[in-house]
């Protein structure tokens, strides 16, 4: 009796904040780890700038420069977001979170990470008109196109990603509030709820593979398309020029599903070294930014030779 009486007692206590453990397994010496983590960051910091300042200095730069940029912006919209904190919990052991922020930084993670697949979504589109209707191009990918699609991908992202903190918010924490991570996951979370957690997991499930799903399907659809238009090619060198464009972009794509697959499959199987999602987590949402502008942005001639006048420097033969 008293010992139903107990857990009825806890299971009505609600905490009013989450301690953010950081890096499980290495919480002696994770402080080290903020100088790569910060120098990762301000490198990003530094070559989005570059990018924007080049796009608005370069009147000739086409839609194609924004479609580059977008993704880093996205990226780094995402790591300016969590940074500070992780960085704080790093340097200050500032580890408290409330419940609200929690939930905010749950949102504003999945809203972005959605975002920058959907962005993946234009970008493909664009190498599909470009390659495989050239002559359209001028009137298909426009600004008006570019404003268009990132307004539609942001009405979409900010409106599906929604209900993951409200649902998350929803649940009852009692006891646990420590969160072996650096960041407010959905499934970090929600494990610490004291209550069913069966809806958060089922929309998580159909928000994956609605939005990712659907992208990674349009994605897949018109790379085929360009490389079945490409192989009929009967020139190997206008072939080899055509794919060259789209090798920077593959390499982007490839690196930012496979690393959410992977954190996906790490979270679900409840591995024994839980450190291994959580610096994945971390490092997907830093590196990408970071990587950006330099895979794929600067593989652009017109952004390649608007940074040549931004520093300075010459390009001849470029």
């Amino acid at each position: 009796m008293l010992q139903d009486l107990t857990h009825s007692n806890i299971s009505k206590f609600q905490v009013s904040e989450f301690i953010l453990m950081g890096f499980p397994g290495i919480h002696a010496w994770q402080h080290w780890l903020s100088l790569p983590l910060a120098l990762l960051y301000l490198l990003a910091l530094i070559a989005n700038i570059l990018i924007l300042v080049i796009i608005k200095q370069e009147a000739h730069c086409t839609s194609l420069c924004t479609i580059s940029w977008d993704p880093g912006c996205v990226r780094h919209g995402l790591a300016t977001t969590i940074m500070p904190k992780i960085l704080a919990i790093l340097w200050f052991s500032a580890k408290d979170i409330s419940l609200p922020e929690c939930f905010a930084q749950m949102y504003v993670i999945h809203c972005f990470v959605a975002m920058e697949s959907g962005i993946f979504v234009c970008m493909a589109i664009d190498r599909y008109v470009a390659i495989c209707r050239p002559l359209h191009y001028p009137s298909v990918v426009t600004e008006s196109f570019v404003v268009k699609a990132t307004m539609l991908m942001a009405l979409r992202n900010s409106l599906a990603t929604i209900p993951v903190p409200v649902l998350a918010a929803q649940r009852h924490y009692c006891s646990q509030n420590q969160i072996e991570h650096c960041l407010c996951s959905n499934l970090g979370v929600t494990r610490l709820s004291c209550d069913d957690r069966t809806i958060n997991s089922i929309y998580q499930v159909l928000l994956a593979w609605t939005l990712m799903g659907s992208d990674l399907g349009l994605i897949f659809l018109s790379y085929s398309l360009i490389l079945h238009s490409v192989l009929k090619l009967n020139s190997a060198e206008a072939a080899s020029k055509a794919l060259s464009t789209c090798t920077s972009h593959l390499i982007l794509i490839l690196f930012f599903y496979s690393v959410i697959i992977v954190i996906s499959i790490t979270h679900s199987a409840a591995m024994t070294v839980p450190l291994i999602p959580v610096l994945l987590n971390v490092l997907h949402n830093v590196i990408p930014p970071a990587l950006n502008p330099m895979v794929y942005a600067l593989k652009n001639r017109e952004l390649r030779q608007g940074l040549y006048k931004v520093l300075k420097l010459d390009n001849k033969g470029n």
